[in-house]
């Protein structure tokens, strides 16, 4: 059984964010982690190498043996995009969706160049919206 590769660590997140490129988005994401901190009440942990992440629960694959500890919710600086790792297919978090701004999705992330293409009062609403849906559903 393959062991999952991305894992909490004990890195420093704000080591991490240091060393994010180019400027904007540095400043973007230590605004990121300011928001996912108001909106889950949760302390960020770095998970891998490059992933910003808050809260944890613990998974059992009903398709194969593999289980391990993940994310509830975060985000990651990635060279192209602003990932953030956010899931709810509700009604109400496709029409906030509709109210962000400039944006894209695939599964269960959200992909933002910069904050500044988005209203950071509905982003955080999204995550706030998104923690508690991940939170109840899983933990």
């Amino acid at each position: 059984m393959a062991e999952l590769k991305t894992k909490a660590t004990g890195a420093s997140v704000e080591d991490f964010l240091n060393t994010v490129e180019p400027e904007e988005k540095q400043r973007d994401s230590f605004t990121l982690l300011k928001m996912f901190q108001e909106a889950t009440g949760e302390k960020a942990v770095m998970w891998g190498p490059s992933i910003v992440g808050f809260g944890r629960y613990h998974y059992k694959s009903e398709r194969s043996r593999q289980e391990g500890d993940w994310l509830l919710t975060g985000f990651s600086p990635r060279k192209q995009n602003l990932t953030l790792y956010v899931l709810d297919e509700s009604d109400e978090y496709q029409e906030l969706l509709g109210q962000l701004g400039t944006h894209r999705t695939a599964k269960s992330c959200l992909y933002i160049k910069r904050l500044a293409d988005v209203d950071q009062t509905v982003l955080i609403e999204l995550i706030r919206r998104s923690f508690a849906h991940a939170k109840s559903t899983f933990t």
